[in-house]
């Protein structure tokens, strides 16, 4: 049995990570509010751009291009939107397991697809696979900027046009609120069902359509990507918060059960020594 001595010492240490986990648990709510704001503040953007493309692709049978045409997928593309700290929960794991699900389910060899890796956890667990990677960013900001990721993502966007992919995925976990955050899939190139985005507005455009058409349809993908690393920072920071609450709980849980084991062996200890005394006294009588 443990020393008082011992059990002490775990007690107090124990406070200490609790203070800590504590302390990170504040830090990773502020970040989340913030990241929250955010991604909302980046949706009015992203829609208005969607409801453009739409206008344009619905609009008109003449006006083409290749972002909005499918063709025989003979290589796709999967980006995925990870952490580069851990302390996050199953955070990660979700996205990467979801995405070698995806890989055993689809393919049968690596020449069927490539990796863009978000993150260093994304990064580093490819990495140890042997699992194609393109390209890769780690240390993005905790509030990140669209130029921390613009070279990333239009790159990305570059391999789909040089026909390098077929097809682009995004895997990233979508924020639904402080204690939920849902591991999502979604394909972004090609772009599918413009249509249905399409406003009731009247545009006009200048010079053309065409034009206007070539210069959007790359933009209006990096800013899918963008969003998604914004919603994906929002969810990190929420798991952070969620992962740092449950380890408080826990100390918290520990400390009670070192108290009170501390205590029963106090107990036992003085106890112990009034049986010695009361048989010395004994003796002597």
């Amino acid at each position: 049995m443990a020393s008082l001595r011992d059990i002490k010492g775990r007690i107090d240490s124990t406070k200490k990570t609790r203070k800590i986990t504590s302390a990170m648990e504040m830090v990773s709510a502020s970040k989340m509010s913030k990241a929250e704001q955010n991604a909302k503040n980046y949706v009015p953007y992203s829609k208005k751009i969607q409801e453009v493309v739409a206008d344009i692709a619905g609009s008109s049978t003449d006006v083409t291009h290749p972002m909005l045409e499918k063709r025989e997928v003979k290589k796709t593309g999967y980006l995925i939107i990870t952490t580069d700290r851990g302390l996050v929960g199953a955070y990660n794991s979700n996205i990467l397991r979801k995405l070698q699900q995806t890989i055993n389910e689809r393919h049968s060899s690596t020449d069927q697809y490539t990796i863009i890796a978000v993150g260093r956890n994304g990064y580093e667990y490819c990495k140890k696979r042997n699992l194609p990677v393109a390209k890769s960013i780690i240390g993005v900001a905790d509030q990140p900027e669209f130029s921390d990721i613009k070279d990333l993502a239009k790159e990305t966007v570059q391999l789909y046009a040089d026909e390098e992919i077929d097809e682009l995925h995004i895997i990233y976990n979508h924020y639904v609120s402080a204690i939920s955050q849902k591991v999502t899939s979604t394909q972004l190139l090609p772009i599918e069902n413009m249509q249905d985005e399409a406003s009731e507005s009247e545009y006009e455009y200048e010079p053309d359509e065409k034009q206007i058409l070539e210069v959007l349809l790359p933009l209006y993908a990096e800013s899918l990507i963008y969003g998604a690393l914004l919603d994906g920072k929002a969810s990190e920071h929420a798991a952070s918060m969620t992962a740092m609450r449950s380890a408080t709980d826990n100390a918290g849980e520990l400390i009670d059960d070192l108290t009170l084991t501390y205590n029963r062996a106090r107990q036992a200890a003085i106890t112990q020594e009034i049986t010695e005394i009361s048989g010395g006294v004994a003796a002597l009588e």
